[in-house]
This record gives C-alpha cells, sequence and structure tokens, in this order.
C-alpha cells in the first residue's frame, strides 16, 4: 500500500528554513526554530450516483487507476472555491458529459487508512452519458443487474447499497 501521507514521509527537515523539524506522521510538521507548522487533512472528494429517467443507474468504467477498468459513479476532489455541491455536478460532467439535478445526500464514507473522504449525494441525470478519458464505458444498470463483483472501491458498493436500500 501507498503510505498515507507521501509528502510527509521522507521529511526530516523545515521547508521553510531548512532546519531539523518535528515530524508527527502522517498528521503534521513543525518547525521550533523558525515556527512553521503544516497539517495535513483527508482530502474531500464530491460524487454523485446518477439516476436516469427509467430509473436506471448510470455507472462508468474507470479509465485511469486507482480502481482502472472497474465500474463507479463519477467523482472526483472538491476543488477550493467550489462546494461539494458544485464539485459533485462538475464531475459528473466532465466524467460523463452529461448535466445532473442533485437530490439526498447518500453518505459520507471514510476509514483511517484512506487519503480521502467521500461524500456521495443521488441525482437525476440530464442528456445521454458519452464516454470520455475518464470513463471508457458507460452504461445503466437496473438495480438488480449492478456489477457488484466489479466495483471499483469499497465505498462504491457501499453508497450504491445505501442509496437503494440493498
Amino acid at each position: 500500500m501507498d503510505s498515507l501521507n507521501p509528502a510527509l514521509a521522507e521529511a526530516r527537515f523545515c521547508p521553510r528554513c531548512g532546519k531539523p523539524a518535528e515530524i508527527d506522521f502522517p498528521r503534521s510538521i513543525a518547525c521550533s526554530h523558525c515556527g512553521y507548522a503544516a497539517y495535513f487533512n483527508p482530502k474531500p472528494v464530491a460524487a454523485a450516483i446518477p439516476v436516469d429517467d427509467d430509473d436506471r443507474v448510470i455507472l462508468l468504467r474507470r479509465g485511469f487507476d486507482p480502481g482502472a477498468g472497474r465500474w463507479t459513479f463519477p467523482g472526483g476532489f472538491v476543488d477550493l472555491g467550489e462546494s461539494v455541491e458544485e464539485a459533485a455536478r462538475r464531475e459528473t460532467d466532465e466524467e460523463l458529459r452529461i448535466a445532473i439535478d442533485l437530490g439526498r445526500l447518500v453518505g459520507v464514507y471514510s476509514r483511517p487508512e484512506d487519503r480521502v473522504v467521500l461524500i456521495v449525494y443521488l441525482g437525476r441525470a440530464h442528456g445521454e452519458p458519452q464516454t470520455t478519458p475518464e470513463a471508457t464505458e458507460v452504461r445503466a444498470f437496473a438495480r438488480h443487474e449492478l456489477p457488484w463483483d466489479e466495483l471499483a472501491f469499497w465505498s462504491t458498493e457501499q453508497a450504491l447499497r445505501d442509496a437503494f436500500g440493498l
């Protein structure tokens, strides 16, 4: 497994003054010489589970790692200056080239060993989804057809189960 915090894994010295720093891996770096301090937190990831007009769940086959070749719903990092909801809509547009109306919050998913906190909404899809470099295949699944054995992440499975009571 990759380091929980690669930016801090090899750090020993203050990035501001170059003197030895205090490392509290994986959480922080502090320098008693110049007062520099940096704290590391999980990154928020926004996602949406798009549902079409026939009540089918639109999933995409990931084009990149992690999880390349496996199924998930659109999602990605929340940028500075945007809300979680804006990020979920933007990621859906970037990955599937469709607009989405966000519905209820499905859940928030995290584990101590992960670098992200996933926030998932249910949404109504508008338009015909398209493949993109991030989504090499797109398919609308009836709930009883969901590809449980081919999902990209533990959180994908949990969110789908939570969204539809499965």
